[in-house]
């Protein structure tokens, strides 16, 4: 702390010395310092300097409408002016947070009952799973608590959503998984399939696999299972042909729900309203935030099925409360930022334009694949990666994250903000992004590739 005082106090030095950052390796922060960024327009973000980067993950997967969109900005001052703040606790409402659940129910693509209101993707699996058990023990079924999410799966990371995350960063020196939380296999095709295994061969083993693993533990102790319908953090997978119905059929056999994570994946990702019509996925729960609001304020929705819900309301009943809720659940100015923003996505037909900017936007990115670097292209919609590999033939790399550190900090170097995971490198920009301007995110990423084939010595 003596040498910080000797700074002359830039946001750089400030924030070393107080801010403690998530996803971080916090010691090596405390040498480099943070990118601060200070103001956002459309697809772009401008830092402390006054350079200006392409944002091509969205920020974190989730501003659909890009950055100062007036609208939005409109309709929160408008909310805070009106009423800034009030709960649900109680038989209490306000008219945002109903309109909100009625349009979402309207949206949904299979039956849907009830909308419940969370603040963020983690907090609403956590409660997910909370539900989950409450409704085991009103159906009196004490036994039934196991659920199962999938290995690189993201789910969030709170001490439950934590736990139904696949990612050993996640777990290491937090003690988790917990308990009653299990995994089953990634179904990442490439990574994953044997020698002269199909895909459709791989989702019939993906799916024998979850098959075997409720045998084991016991059918009657499984309540549900957890998916994203294209995993995110875990390398933007994308499930192989008939893998949804070949899980969702293994799941009816035992009774077991279906909770589909659309965090990242719903109102338009995938160039459907929700990942799940776009894979066929017909789930009990589904679980909303990210592009709900744009990012714009903290806020995420879970919506339900009657054969979900109704359990859980009688035994509330029974109980007298639901004794579960957050202080900012459904808060008028998040649903009034969200209603205003599926406005927009609906007025502007932005899920047309992810799947045809995103079908562009992948074609280009497939030239790449002739590289000695690149392993993999995949995507869909506007959301896809590249793997990058030292050997294409053993789909290896030398170091693990080496490469894909390299290219991350290579293309923040170029202008372009985006992320890495390991060695796959994402991509998932505003839902607004032009024909042009994914040219532009695509002449980065290439001449990225460039520099760093050269940096390797493969050029």
């Amino acid at each position: 702390m003596s040498e910080l005082k000797n700074f002359d106090r830039p946001p750089e030095a400030r924030d070393i010395a107080h801010h403690f950052h998530g996803y971080t390796d916090a010691k090596r922060h405390e040498e480099i310092g943070p990118l601060v960024i200070e103001s956002g327009q459309g697809i772009y973000v401008t830092d402390a300097s006054g350079k200006r980067y392409i944002e091509g993950l969205s920020g974190l997967w989730s501003v659909g409408l890009g950055f100062q969109e007036q609208r939005l900005i409109d309709a929160a001052t408008a909310q805070l002016k009106r009423l800034p703040f009030y709960h649900n606790f109680g038989h209490k409402s306000h008219n945002p947070a109903i309109d909100l659940a009625e349009q979402l129910i309207g949206l949904a693509h299979v039956p849907m009952s009830k909308v419940f209101y969370t603040n963020s993707g983690s907090e609403a699996n956590d409660t997910v799973l909370k539900m989950v058990w409450y409704r085991s023990n009103a159906l009196g079924k004490p036994e039934k608590k196991k659920v199962i999410a999938r290995n690189r799966g993201y789910h969030g990371v709170t001490i439950a959503s934590a736990s139904l995350t696949g990612l050993p960063n996640n777990h290491r020196s937090f003690d988790l998984p917990i308990d009653r939380v299990l995994h089953t296999l990634a179904p990442h095709y490439w990574k994953e399939g044997r020698d002269g295994e199909t895909e459709e061969q791989f989702a019939t083993r993906c799916a024998e696999e979850l098959d075997a693993l409720i045998q084991r533990e016991g059918p009657d102790t499984i309540a549900a299972f957890w998916a994203e319908p294209v995993m995110g953090a875990g390398g933007v997978v994308v499930p192989p042909k008939t893998y949804f119905e070949k899980i969702q059929a293994v799941l009816a056999k035992y009774d077991i729900l279906f909770v589909a994570d659309e965090v990242i994946c719903g109102f338009g990702r995938t160039g459907e309203m929700f990942g799940s019509i776009t894979y066929g996925i017909k789930p009990d729960v589904i679980v909303l935030s990210k592009q709900i609001t744009s990012s714009y304020v903290p806020f995420s929705a879970i919506m339900m099925n009657d054969r979900f819900y109704q359990p859980i309301a009688e035994e509330s009943h029974k109980i007298s409360t639901f004794g579960h809720g957050f202080t900012a659940g459904g808060h008028p100015l998040g649903a009034a930022v969200a209603l205003e923003n599926l406005a927009i996505i609906k007025e502007r037909d932005l899920v047309a334009n992810a799947r045809d900017v995103g079908a562009h936007f992948r074609g280009r990115l497939q030239t790449l694949a002739e590289s000695p670097l690149i392993g993999e292209v995949r995507g869909v919609g506007l959301i896809a990666a590249i793997e990058l590999v030292n050997d294409k033939a053993t789909k290896t790399v030398k170091t693990p994250g080496a490469l894909g550190g390299l290219m991350n900090a290579v293309m923040q170097r170029n202008g372009l903000i985006s992320r890495n995971m390991g060695d796959a490198v994402a991509f998932c920009p505003p839902l607004i992004i032009t024909r042009e301007q994914a040219d532009e995110l695509f002449e980065i990423i290439a001449r990225s590739l460039r520099d760093v084939e050269a940096e390797a010595g493969v050029a």
